[in-house]
């Protein structure tokens, strides 16, 4: 299951997060125009205004620009503009930021990843970008077929700008799955800075539970109907079996029944719309969650469907979300114990990965790596909690029906042997599906509490790193303090510390700084050791 976050401080230069002070408010910060600020366009034009006007406090200068990427406006007015970074027209890799405005415009706050000053001394790389693409190929292994395309860019996620190739190196994986892995080096020494998965995918080894008899939605066209969903646009297809590298938004086939009857319901169906029908049903409802819940029109907010595939490559065992299709394939699992990676949690996080993508853009590297995991985790969790089977019941248990009896737990993570409960300097240096575990625990801490208890069924005992005892606030409201942190908040490096510091702005945000949510939001993080 696939794919660092910023902190957010006071105004100190080279601060991982900036917030402006009450005397640089007062003295320096851009003063918008009487009028409210209604639309999309004159938020960013004002945000521009703003970051310009204030460029010792963006560390914005001379030959750098701003990308939008994102524009949220609260009820009352407030806006929060995303913007990325160039400098010299190339990608600066820890240079996005959020701009905070009020309802007319003027500057409130600020959020920002790493870097402050994206300046390098020279765009010209001492390494030809063929040496480079060579190297990255032989720092891949385990891709065959591979290709390695380098890109030039500003490498400053640890805050200190340098001029870097970012390789990406794609091929086939050794079961037949699209595989990728990003390998950043210095431009000028040609050494190492990084090097991480590019690929968001699932690994399944579990019995697929399928959802029993449910309504699905699906377009009628002659001669029968397709599996095509006209409320929110999905499209679920038959890959007829072609390897999930050779996958493209073009590939297989809509499925199509003449009664609008569609599978048979048995696990291992010979049936080819019985695994269809699960897909299309739980994409429906990962949409319906973010869609009523925050009022967002698809992965990327623009109303747009996602292609889903089925029957993907041959006895291929994952579920796996691709940016490049835009879409999302199921293989039919080992043929003997483990079906078709359907099951609403592992959609629903699946689907995350592309949230993530569209807003903060979690790297998928060290701590940043585990927020984006853990994200997917709480929203997939999220989903099956907001559908409310009465085949597959609400749980803190992820993936629960396709890996039983679970693939992570949220009370206490480490139960599967190697993910963290608690914070540690080293929770950056564990594979990110185990430094989720943090994260994981806090979302299960502030929603229900430390302790041992019985929810839906299910016994749990959550224990504390600091031996404290935490009350919980319901997961809805966690979920929703997550989602604002997420999209307004957290930028490509957020770590956790930044995550403590972007959830408890958001809990402020939506209760108030003495609520009762807010105080179990720090509690919570307290509790795994992020303080």
């Amino acid at each position: 299951m696939s794919p660092s976050s910023s902190r957010r401080r006071r105004l100190v230069p080279g601060a991982t997060a900036v917030a402006a002070t009450a005397a640089l408010l007062a003295t320096t910060l851009q003063v918008g125009s009487a009028a409210a600020v209604t639309t999309h366009d004159a938020a960013v034009a004002h945000a521009r205004t703003n970051v310009t006007a204030n460029a010792s406090v963006f560390g914005f200068g001379t030959d750098q620009d701003l990308q939008v990427k994102d524009v949220i406006i609260d009820p009352d007015g407030t806006q929060h503009v995303r913007f990325d970074r160039t400098y010299r027209g190339l990608p600066v890799v820890g240079g996005d930021l959020v701009v905070h405005q009020d309802a007319k415009g003027r500057l409130k706050d600020s959020t920002r990843a790493a870097a402050h000053d994206a300046a390098v001394r020279t765009t010209v790389p001492a390494v030809p970008a063929e040496v480079s693409a060579g190297r990255a190929l032989g720092s891949a292994p385990g891709i065959a077929a591979g290709s390695s395309t380098p890109e030039l860019i500003v490498w400053a996620a640890d805050g200190t700008p340098r001029l870097a190739w970012r390789n990406t190196v794609a091929g086939v994986g050794d079961h037949g799955q699209p595989a990728g892995r990003v390998i950043v080096t210095d431009a000028t020494t040609g050494g190492q800075i990084e090097a991480y998965d590019a690929v968001q995918e699932a690994t399944g080894t579990g019995r697929s539970e399928y959802t029993g008899t449910v309504g699905i939605d699906t377009t009628a066209q002659s001669g029968g109907y397709a599996l095509i969903d006209p409320v929110r646009g999905h499209t679920t297809k038959d890959a007829r079996n072609i390897s999930a590298g050779s996958v493209t938004a073009g590939s297989g086939a809509v499925l199509t029944d003449a009664d609008n009857v569609w599978g048979d319901g048995r696990k291992f169906s010979t049936d080819r719309a019985t695994a269809a029908v699960d897909a299309h049903a739980n994409t429906a409802w990962t949409y319906d969650y973010y869609k009523n819940t925050f009022g967002r029109s698809g992965i990327k907010n623009d109303g747009k469907g996602a292609t889903v595939f089925v029957h993907v490559g041959t006895k291929w065992d994952n579920a796996q979300w691709s940016d490049s299709c835009f879409c999302m394939m199921t293989g039919d699992g080992d043929g003997v114990t483990d079906p078709e990676q359907v099951d609403l949690d592992t959609m629903g996080h699946e689907m995350t990965h592309g949230v993530t993508s569209a807003t903060a853009n979690l790297r998928y590297s060290g701590e940043s790596g585990g927020l984006n995991e853990s994200t997917s985790d709480i929203f997939g969790t999220m989903v099956e909690w907001y559908a409310n089977s009465a085949v597959d019941k609400p749980d803190y248990l992820f993936s629960d029906q396709s890996t039983p009896p679970w693939l992570r737990r949220f009370d206490k993570p480490s139960l599967d042997g190697s993910s963290a409960d608690c914070w540690t300097k080293k929770v950056g240096q564990l594979d990110v599906h185990n430094s989720s575990g943090v994260g994981n625990h806090w979302f299960y801490l502030a929603s229900e509490g430390s302790g041992a208890k019985t929810v839906n069924g299910v016994a749990y005992n959550s224990p504390t790193c600091n031996g404290s005892t935490v009350s919980g606030i319901g997961n809805q409201k966690v979920a929703a303090i997550w989602y604002r942190a997420l999209t307004v908040y957290m930028t490509s490096t957020t770590t956790y510390a930044g995550a403590r510091t972007a959830s408890l702005s958001a809990a402020k945000d939506l209760y108030g700084a003495s609520s009762t949510e807010y105080k179990a939001v720090a509690a919570a993080w307290s509790a795994v050791s992020v303080g």
